[in-house]
């Protein structure tokens, strides 16, 4: 069992950055394939970037490929979402993920078992 704790979301000018963190719980969190998702009102949770348990490998959706980096630090319990070139059609409630079943970089949200409780994030034109 983990449990994840997401930050760092707000109101931001298009064009801006923001830095998202999300803390998870446990001795565990090496063993974990970590990803964000977005959903924004109105639609489905969508899959934005996923990272592996040792870090070396990425996976990106092409919607936000060279704008956001996703990065994890094992030391912290840690998985960031760095997201530069903000767009407003990045407004989503940005949610953290964690699933340790599966290896490799997981893009479905149906792999992972764990959720955090989300973030807002808020771009204006």
């Amino acid at each position: 069992q983990v449990q994840l704790v997401e930050s760092g979301g707000g109101l931001v000018q298009a064009g801006g950055s923001l830095r998202l963190s999300c803390a998870a719980s446990g001795r565990t969190f090496s063993r974990h394939v970590m990803g964000w998702f977005r959903q924004a009102p109105g639609k489905e949770r969508e899959f934005v970037a996923a990272i592996s348990r040792s870090g070396i490998s990425t996976n990106y959706a092409d919607s936000v490929k060279g704008r956001f980096t996703i990065s994890r630090d094992s030391t912290k319990n840690t998985v960031y979402l760095q997201m530069n070139s903000l767009k407003p059609d990045d407004t989503a409630v940005y949610y953290c993920a964690a699933d340790a079943k599966r290896p490799g970089v997981l893009i479905s949200a149906n792999e992972y078992d764990f959720w955090g409780q989300g973030t807002q994030v808020t771009v204006s034109s």
